[in-house]
């Protein structure tokens, strides 16, 4: 069963909410992007045995390879990564991204707060940023119609440093901590590339789910022409790898919509005879978004 919300929780859910109704993400600073590709079949939820992963969408395919000695990204971190990575090479137009003199002011940027110890922020974000920029990913569409496939294969990155002190996150590293993208993906991200609130990833970031629903809510909602029902079977293949039946997915998805929805309240969603049903709605970040190509 999902965990019950404590008041406190709902109540920083709602004024958060607040705060990006009040002022638009552009006005406010807080524009952000993520890549497309990474909305329509999303990261492992939680740490996946295997060095292997993948999600379905549709005809739509995501297959993750991990390397073996540090594994698969998973949880929250590294999607809040990706979008903070997406977000620099858009708006920068460069391959090559710094990520900042000291940990603590790199974590500033990722609102993560610098924790130590087996299970603090410091040490889980340093892993995350290793199984990220360390595995390689693979997106394969398939025609409906049988009349052929598609497909890219690309690594996050060519190549990475991290040179701080996770001891002492103040301290200035020798040398300049950066990401060099993998030409294919800053190609995909800086041509295909989904607006979001990055007010919402805050709110939402304890949260992979809710954080898979949001990205996505926001994309189909940019183009959606008319109702949509979508079966929980193909809900469970998108977001639900990490579940073992629809008996447990069901409710953890529920829950989760409801926090999404509260930062993006005129998306317009309810439950059909089997499944959810989208009705067309203002996208979250009000730009002017290209339809796929069917």
């Amino acid at each position: 069963m999902p965990k019950k919300p404590t008041p406190r929780t709902v109540e920083k859910l709602v004024q958060e909410a607040l705060a990006i109704e009040e002022q638009s993400a552009k006005d406010a600073g807080a524009l952000g992007f993520v890549a497309r590709c990474m909305v329509q079949a999303t990261l492992p939820h939680s740490k996946v045995k295997d060095n292997f992963f993948q999600r379905r969408n549709g005809n739509f395919q995501l297959c993750l390879v991990g390397n073996p000695t540090i594994g698969l990204p998973y949880g929250s971190v590294p999607r809040i990564l990706l979008a903070w990575i997406t977000t620099e090479a858009v708006r920068k137009k460069d391959r090559t991204i710094l990520l900042g003199d000291t940990l603590s002011s790199f974590m500033t940027e990722l609102d993560l707060v610098p924790t130590g110890g087996r299970w603090g922020t410091i040490p889980r974000l340093r892993s995350q940023m290793q199984r990220l920029f360390s595995c390689t990913i693979s997106c394969n569409y398939a025609d409906p119609q049988g009349n052929g496939t598609a497909g890219l294969n690309f690594m996050i990155a060519d190549s990475y440093a991290m040179w701080w002190n996770p001891l002492d996150p103040n301290q200035v590293g020798l040398w300049q901590s950066h990401v060099s993208l993998g030409n294919r993906f800053y190609e995909e991200v800086v041509a295909h590339n989904v607006p979001i609130d990055r007010r919402a990833l805050r709110a939402l970031r304890r949260s992979p789910l809710a954080l898979d629903i949001y990205t996505w809510l926001t994309y189909r909602m940019s183009y959606l022409s008319r109702p949509t029902e979508i079966p929980w079977e193909a809900l469970a293949a998108q977001f639900g790898a990490d579940y073992s039946n629809l008996k447990h997915f069901k409710p953890e998805f529920r829950a989760a919509l409801k926090k999404v929805l509260l930062q993006y309240p005129n998306a317009k969603v309810g439950e059909g005879k089997y499944g959810l049903v989208l009705k067309p709605s203002p996208s979250h970040i009000q730009v002017f978004l290209k339809p796929p190509v069917d």
